[in-house]
């Protein structure tokens, strides 16, 4: 019996694989992030003890391969006997919530400005634009610090605040995709067929902008992280008993000296989830854009080229 051939989606998703598997330094920041992002999932069960969980008796114990530290605690405690591990487990759930629920809430708000500028153009293209304008030129620390005094620190309030402070830039991007292809051939035959104008945008346009989107909101999503380090930092975002890396480095700054370990993993942590995302998103730029892909294999084939010849010269200077 002959065996049945592939479906369309299991021949992609095995040719994107393979795509990514000759890019090794793509594939292993595809494999630290879907590590972190597992460990935020099962914190409850991976981590070795509960994050808020004081001793005292074994404050600023130090990681396990130290002079007096122990299996227990591998990464160490902080200057309240808390294990850093756990926190940092924990600590990746939060951050990567924020993360998260912020790049798809200003990317929704963002694609939605953009594409009716665009689409609409004249004094309507104009007034949202230089709505993004007057925000771009608003100081966001200085948005924060207005919100958080009116409504309190919290992790919603975080949310609510970067999404605000970060929904331009998408807004930009899809005004500019949008009107660049608002004449196409396509979009006027669909606009002489009789279809509304929201069937024009969401049915004929905005599948064009999906590349370009996730590019963008994997990008955006390592700057809110790092955001969210920066006001947890501060002080205005996470707040205890809650835990997250950048309030996990604001409670460690004053023993960087003495407990090196108490700031240094949550900083770790961050430095690898944004690198590794930021490396993912430039190869799956590269490899969703035409144009790049064609660079690409450009540059494979004159290298491939290269290396026969090299070989060619070899083997007639030996005979």
């Amino acid at each position: 019996m002959a065996a049945s051939a592939p479906s369309p989606a299991a021949a992609r998703t095995g040719g994107f694989l393979a795509e990514l598997w000759q890019d090794k330094t793509a594939a292993i920041s595809l494999l630290v992030i879907v590590a972190i992002a597992l460990m935020a999932i099962f914190a409850p069960l991976i981590a070795p003890h509960e994050p808020q969980f004081q001793s005292l008796t074994s404050r600023l114990t130090p990681p396990a391969w130290m002079p007096r530290g122990n299996w227990e605690h591998l990464f160490g405690t902080d200057n309240l006997g808390r294990d850093v591990l756990s926190r940092l487990i924990w600590g990746a759930r939060a951050t990567l919530t924020v993360g998260l629920l912020t790049s798809l809430l200003a990317a929704t708000l963002g694609t939605l400005v953009g594409l009716w500028a665009g689409y609409a153009g004249g004094r309507t293209d104009a007034v949202l634009m230089r709505l993004v304008d007057i925000q771009i030129s608003f100081p966001g620390i200085l948005l924060i610090l207005l919100v958080v005094g009116v409504v309190g620190a919290g992790i919603w309030t975080l949310i609510l605040v970067l999404s605000v402070t970060n929904w331009m830039v998408y807004a930009r991007l899809v005004r500019g995709i949008v009107s660049s292809t608002r004449a196409a051939p396509y979009v006027e035959a669909a606009e002489i067929v009789g279809c509304r104008p929201s069937r024009v945008i969401f049915r004929h346009i905005l599948p064009n902008l999906i590349s370009p989107l996730m590019t963008l909101l994997i990008l955006e999503f390592t700057n809110i992280v790092l955001a969210e380090a920066a006001v947890s930092f501060l002080g205005f975002g996470v707040q205890p008993p809650a835990t997250s890396w950048g309030l996990d480095v604001a409670s460690g700054r004053d023993y960087l000296f003495i407990a090196w370990w108490v700031i240094t993993f949550p900083g770790l942590a961050i430095v690898a989830t944004v690198l590794s995302i930021n490396l993912f998103a430039n190869w799956l730029r590269v490899t969703t854009d035409p144009e790049e892909r064609e660079k690409r294999f450009a540059r494979a084939e004159a290298a491939r080229r290269r290396r026969i010849e090299r070989r060619a010269r070899r083997r007639g200077v030996r005979s």
